[in-house]
């Protein structure tokens, strides 16, 4: 049995298995099924439950019967979106464009000021950054997303959204190196690279493709995965550092997904060409999370990068 770290917590592997593969089945995922698939990556039967269970309260997942009468668990409709807003970024291959920016402005009364912290932790966990109080910026093409975030969780009375461009006055590499904690987003980059880059050169190794070894290895590294592209907002080239780690940790995901995302599936009981749904070349369109330790609100779905919170 594989120990599962700090970072593969039980309900961010859960929602991760069904950002991968459980979306794809055609119906409800049995209970005993995820009993199985998440005993692969060395989650035991009690955790399996007891996550489940708080994904439920979250309204995340929705208890179901399969077609032969079993019990299992399906995504909420509001699951989907998120899983379906997250693919944008996950499975992103284009390299970041500047097409401006989208401004976040908000204004909560003192009366409902913890409103104001959820509305700060949804923006961060977006990918925004500070221009100053009360003032978020992000890439426009995050727009939607942002749209979708904010009335799903009804914080949208609160707040104005905005496009535009930044014209002074310090350069904007300058401002954006403010606005963000580029050191802190490198650091992840490089921290997903010290972990499964050595999976991938493993594997490179390799002429066989064994279907359990395969899904263990590309769910663990599609979990450690989905949430960087929401810590990281995909700054274009020009306002980032020399040497940038993003687009190297993003070879080495998309490499793992290519070798083992397909092979995993036939562990999972899923149709491989599935696989290629969430590749924008692949399927039509582009891009799960939620930003860390998000605070408990289980009236609110978390983000799907970041859906569980962890």
């Amino acid at each position: 049995m594989i120990n599962v770290s700090e970072q593969h917590a039980p309900r961010s592997l859960i929602v991760t298995f069904y950002g991968a593969y459980g979306r794809f089945m055609p119906g409800p995922v049995p209970v005993a099924e995820l009993i199985r698939l998440l005993a692969a990556v060395g989650v035991d039967a009690p955790s399996v439950r007891s996550s489940v269970s708080r994904l439920k309260r979250r309204g995340l997942l929705e208890p179901a019967r399969t077609a032969a009468g079993a019990a299992g668990y399906a995504l909420s409709a509001d699951a989907r979106q998120l899983l379906d807003d997250g693919d944008r970024r996950v499975y992103a291959t284009a390299p970041p464009q500047d097409d401006g920016w989208v401004l976040a402005v908000f204004s909560v009364p003192e009366s409902e000021r913890q409103k104001r912290h959820v509305l700060r932790s949804r923006l961060a966990g977006l990918g925004f950054g500070t221009a100053a109080p009360g003032v978020w910026l992000a890439p426009a093409r995050l727009y939607e997303e942002t749209r979708h975030t904010l009335e799903r969780l009804r914080l949208d009375p609160y707040v104005e959204l905005f496009r535009g461009e930044h014209l002074g006055f310090a350069a904007t590499a300058d401002a954006a190196a403010r606005w963000w904690d580029l050191a802190a987003i490198a650091k992840e980059h490089e921290e997903f690279l010290d972990q499964h880059a050595p999976v991938l050169h493993a594997w490179e190794r390799r002429s066989d493709t064994p279907s359990e070894e395969a899904y263990r290895d590309y769910l663990l590294a599609l979990d450690s995965w989905r949430h960087l592209p929401y810590a990281d907002p995909g700054l274009p080239a020009a306002l980032l550092p020399q040497d940038w780690p993003g687009a190297r940790s993003a070879a080495v995901f998309r490499a793992l997904h290519e070798r083992l995302r397909d092979a995993g599936a036939v562990f999972a009981d899923v149709p491989a060409h599935s696989a290629h749904s969430q590749y924008p070349e692949r399927a039509g369109h582009p891009e799960h999370p939620e930003h860390p330790e998000h605070p408990e609100h289980p009236e609110h779905p978390e983000h799907p990068e970041h859906p569980d919170g962890v």
